[in-house]
């Protein structure tokens, strides 16, 4: 029988809406994928910020990718939100044992609005259990500099830090230019051991940012598990995001960061033979 592409998305939720799990579930769906999810965190999360943040037990989030794994075909996993070094751990060995590829990692340690999500201590279990597992790494330019202990400011800098971050494992990175917002153009620099790949787009003037990383990767694993190749899923899923941002732009939703349109052209579920 014909069946859906599955996207995994094992991430936190957003009782907001805008960012996380929700984020993921709607960007997956846009794109004529089916969502599929393991829950790693609940936060009470709205568009000024995050107000309380608890853990689900490391157990519980492996069930649940289990779970999923035991009945459904997986054809890309997204990473999102994993708060301490024992969950990290133990997704990692799940993903493992279960031989589910490919996975786009997003490094997620502080909210758009500025709020840590990642203990300290989770930073090191990251590098060491799920960036060499990892098909490509997606991190900001806050997040690469917290990796690598110094500070990124620069366009000049990205190419040489994001092939810095490549010693950790993954495949490719992709470092995210989003936030050096005095320019007019954003650049992204998508870089392996063997290729580097500048993507730049348009800055957009609107406060209604919040989840575009989440979406960002959520939308890669969307393109993975729809048959592109890494170069090719970055470059659409960029142009979703930018196109999702643009028709969001001047919407208003809560009094802070307000979402993206993520169903400004919604495609309908593909069927895989």
């Amino acid at each position: 029988m014909s069946r859906y592409p599955i996207v995994l998305s094992i991430a936190g939720s957003d009782s907001g809406g805008c960012a996380g799990i929700q984020a993921d579930i709607k960007t997956i769906s846009a794109l004529g994928c089916f969502a599929t999810t393991a829950i790693t965190a609940i936060t009470a999360q709205n568009t000024q910020g995050v107000q309380a943040v608890q853990g689900m037990d490391a157990s519980l989030v492996q069930a649940q990718i289990f779970s999923i794994a035991s009945d459904m075909y997986v054809d890309a996993v997204k990473i999102g939100m994993l708060h301490d070094a024992a969950l990290i751990q133990t997704v990692a060995e799940t993903l493992k044992t279960l031989r589910l590829f490919p996975i786009v990692l997003d490094p997620v340690m502080v909210s758009s609005s500025g709020d840590t999500l990642l203990e300290p201590s989770a930073v090191e279990a990251l590098k060491k259990h799920l960036f060499p597992m990892a098909t490509i790494v997606t991190p900001n330019l806050d997040e690469a500099s917290f990796l690598l202990q110094r500070p990124i400011t620069q366009r000049s800098q990205m190419k040489d830090a994001a092939k810095e971050l490549l010693q950790y494992g993954s495949r490719y990175v992709l470092l995210k230019g989003g936030h050096l917002k005095k320019n007019t153009k954003i650049k992204d620099v998508l870089v392996s051991q063997n290729e580097a790949l500048t993507i730049d787009n348009v800055y957009l003037n609107t406060k209604n940012t919040h989840g575009t990383g989440c979406s960002l990767s959520a939308a890669i694993a969307s393109f993975l598990a729809l048959g592109s190749t890494v170069p090719d899923a970055v470059q659409q899923a960029t142009q979703y995001l930018h196109s999702a941002i643009l028709a969001g732009a001047e919407v208003q939703t809560g009094k802070g960061n307000g979402p993206i349109n993520h169903f400004f052209n919604p495609q309908p579920l593909h069927i895989i033979p």
